[in-house]
């Protein structure tokens, strides 16, 4: 395979100037300054998760290589981190994305059945995106939740205890908000302070 390329979206650059605002650089510059020198790769989920949110819901390879060089490491590291995690996107998504966990205890108490209920209210199915741009639908391991399931996570935000009745008020909430953009308090970057 040697002098191939590799074809894969993980791997395409677009060259495409990145840059945090100054009031965004000025808190991340505040998240990797709580760690030692030579220990800034600490700082890593954290600015992954307000870059992000600032570069359009997604992390793209030339987001990812903007925050290897904020935190002094490898691109490879950053993009090692970003397709582990599963909170971490590699193609664009939905405004609201919603992750419903699918670990045992969430599925013993419905956790299956609330996923099938969303694919066909939404009509999309796991891994999509409803053709408004408005819902991704993800099932993800444990969401650290067990006592209250079935739980789902939208964005920012835990949803517990679910009932197809509680999902259609969720979801009717969200379609007919008129700014969807996310509250101050729901961003990533007020999160970390």
């Amino acid at each position: 395979m040697l002098g191939n390329k590799l074809n894969h979206k993980q791997y395409h650059k677009e060259n495409q100037p990145v840059q945090f605002s100054d009031e965004i650089l000025k808190k991340v510059e505040q998240i990797i300054n709580r760690y030692p020198e030579g220990r800034q790769k600490s700082a890593m989920l954290p600015v992954l998760h307000i870059a992000q949110e600032e570069f359009g819901g997604y992390l793209s390879v030339d987001v990812m290589d903007y925050v290897a060089s904020l935190i002094h490491v490898q691109p490879i590291e950053v993009y090692e981190v970003a397709t582990f995690y599963s909170q971490y996107y590699l193609e664009n998504v939905g405004k609201y994305v919603i992750e419903v966990c699918r670990t045992g205890p969430c599925a013993i108490c419905g956790g299956e059945t609330i996923s099938e209920y969303l694919q066909d209210k939404l009509n999309i199915n796991v891994g999509e995106t409803t053709t408004d741009g408005l819902f991704t639908l993800k099932e993800v391991e444990c969401l650290g939740a067990c006592g209250s399931a079935p739980v789902m996570q939208i964005n920012t935000e835990f949803y517990e205890n679910l009932t197809e009745d509680r999902i259609d008020i969720l979801l009717e909430e969200m379609k007919t908000r008129t700014d969807h953009s996310k509250s101050k308090e729901a961003r990533w970057v007020e999160k970390f302070f």
